[in-house]
This record gives structure tokens, sequence and C-alpha cells, in this order.
């Protein structure tokens, strides 16, 4: 299952990036394969390990305030492993496909 999520501090002024890089750095801690771009940490693992992780990084952000804002969104395909980059790898070869076959038109 992958997990993506965002996690900020609300009123913590115009900067989020240390309590940001807390919840990461309790993210990559956790040994669950992870990416993190500009606007999400995804994790890819079970419900509950990913959960835990998730929670982890909320209350970690929440530390230094009194409010956190959460977003989560969940691709749940179970038995699956892998598609953290799976799925990338899968985009990017019906790209390469359809440049292939314009090229050869």
């Amino acid at each position: 299952m992958l997990f993506a999520f965002s996690v900020a501090p609300l009123g913590a002024g115009e900067s989020v990036t240390d309590s940001v890089a807390e919840a990461v750095r309790i993210v990559r801690e956790s040994g669950l394969p992870n990416r993190t771009d500009a606007m999400f940490t995804t994790i890819e693992g079970e419900w509950d390990e990913c959960m835990d992780v998730i929670k982890r990084a909320t209350e970690a952000v929440g530390a230094g305030g009194h409010r956190v804002s959460l977003v989560v969104k969940a691709d749940i395909r179970p038995g699956r492993t892998g598609e953290l980059d799976g799925k990338v790898e899968r985009v990017e070869a019906a790209l390469a496909a359809d440049e292939a076959e314009l090229g050869h038109s």
C-alpha cells in the first residue's frame, strides 16, 4: 500500500521547514520505502506500519504548536509491493511506447 501524506503545523509562521524536516526524519528512520517531494511524502508498507509512521510524524510536527494540518491519500492494493517505483516505471514505459509509435508513423 502507498500512503502519500502532507503534514504541517498551523500558526507556525512563514516557514515550516524545521517541523517538516522532523517528520521526514521519522519517515526515513522507519525503514519503509519512501520518497519526499515538494508537496508530499509517500511511504510504502502495510496499514499498521504506515499509519504508525504517519501518526508519529504528525505528533512530532504538533509538538511545538496547538494545531496540525494532515492530508493523507492512499493506494490500497493488497499483495502488491514495489509500487513506489513500479507505478512510475509503468507510466514511463507507456510514454516511451507512445513516443516510439509516433516516431515510426
